[in-house]
């Protein structure tokens, strides 16, 4: 590898690293103020279609992102063993890719990054633009009532210490 391209990975790999932030700055909608989150209908990878609705009584990750997008990339992994860790206790995670065209591209990356939460497919941004998404990654905590907790903007830690101890706050509500 010449000097320039191993220097070039490094100063990307930084970058992402120094994106990736913990949950400490999270503002939670006090519950008398929540709003319920838009319900959607959406195709998801696997073929079949999928519902907020579906997911009635958990508790929602909802993370729109896309292939395209580093940021987005370098959270998913966290986003997976926070699905391993409390799926069975109500966390659900979608991630909804906003990607255009391809869903084969899609496919790839999730196998890529050994995804095994839900993904839902928005290539006409219905459902982002149904929650107001400018910016990728940018994730909705949804509590078991269907409302929603908080709009996390950017990239984040999902496996920081903040953020476990926030699914574990919501859960056992």
């Amino acid at each position: 590898m010449s000097n320039k391209l191993i220097f070039s990975l490094l100063l990307l790999m930084s970058t992402i690293a120094q994106a990736v932030t913990p949950l400490a700055d999270l503002v939670v909608v006090p519950e008398a103020a929540r709003h319920d989150a838009p319900v959607f209908l959406s195709e998801n990878l696997r073929g079949g279609n999928t519902s907020l609705a579906d997911y009635k009584g958990k508790v929602i990750l909802l993370n729109f992102w896309a292939t395209w997008c580093i940021p987005c990339r370098a959270e998913m992994p966290g986003m997976e063993t926070l699905w391993q860790k409390y799926r069975e206790r109500g966390l659900v995670i979608a991630a909804v890719s906003v990607d255009e065209g391809s869903r084969g591209r899609i496919e790839t990356f999730s196998k890529l990054l050994d995804l095994s939460f839900p993904i839902l497919l928005d290539p006409e941004s219905e459902v982002s633009d149904l929650y107001e998404v400018s910016n990728m990654p940018t994730s909705f905590l949804i509590d078991r009532n269907g409302k929603i907790i908080s709009r996390i903007v950017g990239t984040k830690e999902w496996t920081s210490p903040e953020a476990v101890q926030l699914v574990e706050d919501i859960l056992s509500r």
